[in-house]
């Protein structure tokens, strides 16, 4: 269905159909998708942890909230930097003092997946891939990003923006 979007750089939006706790109504910026397997983040799940707790030098440069953000299942606790310079998405070294004062959002661990396990995903419908827009990365309401990406969608897909969390309350 959307298989000739899946990319580095295209988002992930969880389907209604998917009820991993780790990914439901979730959106996921897709870092790397290649014959290895694909890795991400995901968007939209801040934790309590204060940016500054660990990364005091990265504190002035990372976007509101300025948590730590559940990037994923996989390796929660390894840091990943990213920023949005010169309108484009990069990789920052955390290990390293900030270089400018691009804003940065800070993620524990990252979502992964095998070899065209994604692929499989998308085709099952778990997935719904749309177009990344910078704002998605440093936005200052991350729980309401599921709902505002399916929402700027001129498809069908906006349809699913109303989509109720529990269909059963509707």
């Amino acid at each position: 269905m959307h298989l000739s979007r899946l990319r580095p750089g295209a988002l992930l939006v969880a389907t209604p159909l998917l009820v991993d706790p780790n990914f439901a109504r979730s959106v996921v910026l897709v870092l790397q998708h290649d014959d290895d397997g694909s890795l991400g983040v995901v968007l939209d799940r801040p934790t309590t942890i204060p940016v500054a707790e660990f990364l005091p030098d990265w504190n002035a440069n990372t976007v509101e909230p300025a948590f730590v953000f559940h990037g994923g299942p996989v390796q929660p606790e390894v840091g990943i930097g990213l920023c949005i310079r010169f309108g484009s998405l990069e990789v920052v070294e955390l290990t390293a003092p900030p270089v400018d004062d691009a804003p940065v959002r800070v993620f524990g661990g990252c979502a992964g997946w095998g070899p065209e396990q994604l692929a499989g995903e998308v085709a099952e419908g778990a997935w719904f891939v749309v177009d990344f827009e910078p704002e998605d990365l440093i936005t200052a309401e991350p729980d309401s990003l599921w709902i505002d990406v399916l929402k700027r969608q001129t498809s069908d897909l906006s349809i699913y923006s109303t989509y109720p969390a529990d269909p059963r309350m509707n």
